[in-house]
């Protein structure tokens, strides 16, 4: 615990989605949360002044600076990986760079960032991945960058929390399945299509999912690691 008796939050990606619905969750809960963004400054400054948070611009393909900020950050009691990008399409016509990028966002920093985390992380700590449910079911053509980026983590979290294990500390992924977000839309152009696939026909909330994590990173899930955790209204059922 941090020296105030607060838990310590990151959350790397928290401006936007799922993220700030995570950010919202931690803050309310009564952790001291740090939050990263991209791009997204206004929203990210609006919602530390919301939750009182601190955000901090950060790209997640440079090693060297989330290295730097999980360091500057001391002993943090729970790291969230949410920062991902969505690339999707014919895989003849998708442009090699992009994808090259997607990977370096969505496995290799999620990996850089949980190792930085847990050199300082105290016993009990927390690391939890956001994937996706397409890491099981690619439902539609052109998922396969994405599906195999979110794939890798479920692999990465089996090994990392057996390295990390007898530190106890514990790593999970998250899988959501469409949530309602700006990136998609619980009335977007594939919703229906998405919703034939699902038991339970709708979007999921972003508070949903938090809620997920929120558990994760509390003292009843103290023996649940390694593993992912699907929160998909029965799409891969």
């Amino acid at each position: 615990m941090s020296h105030s008796g607060r838990k310590s939050v990151l959350v790397l990606g928290g401006s936007r989605g799922i993220g700030a619905a995570i950010v919202r969750r931690f803050a309310s809960d009564g952790a001291q949360v740090t939050f990263t963004y991209a791009n997204s400054a206004a929203p990210a400054e609006q919602l530390a002044e919301e939750t009182g948070s601190s955000a901090v611009q950060l790209d997640s393909a440079d090693r060297a600076a989330l290295a730097a900020l999980i360091d500057s950050l001391g002993a943090i009691d729970v790291l969230v990986v949410n920062a991902g990008v969505f690339v999707a399409g014919d895989p003849l016509a998708l442009d090699a760079d992009s994808i090259d990028q997607l990977f370096t966002i969505n496995i290799n920093a999620p990996y850089h960032a949980a190792v930085s985390a847990a050199r300082q992380m105290p016993a009990g700590g927390r690391i939890i991945l956001i994937g996706s449910n397409i890491a099981d079911r690619a439902a539609m053509p052109g998922m396969a960058a994405y599906g195999a980026s979110k794939a890798a983590l479920s692999g990465m979290v089996k090994g990392l929390a057996r390295d990390f294990g007898p530190r106890d500390i514990t790593v999970n992924v998250v899988q959501p399945g469409p949530t309602d977000t700006e990136m998609n839309p619980a009335d977007g152009p594939l919703n229906e299509l998405m919703h034939s696939f699902m038991a339970i026909k709708r979007h999921a909330r972003s508070d949903e999912i938090a809620g997920m994590v929120a558990w994760l990173a509390g003292a009843e899930a103290a023996m649940v690691t390694g593993v992912a955790l699907t929160l998909d209204g029965g799409f891969a059922a």
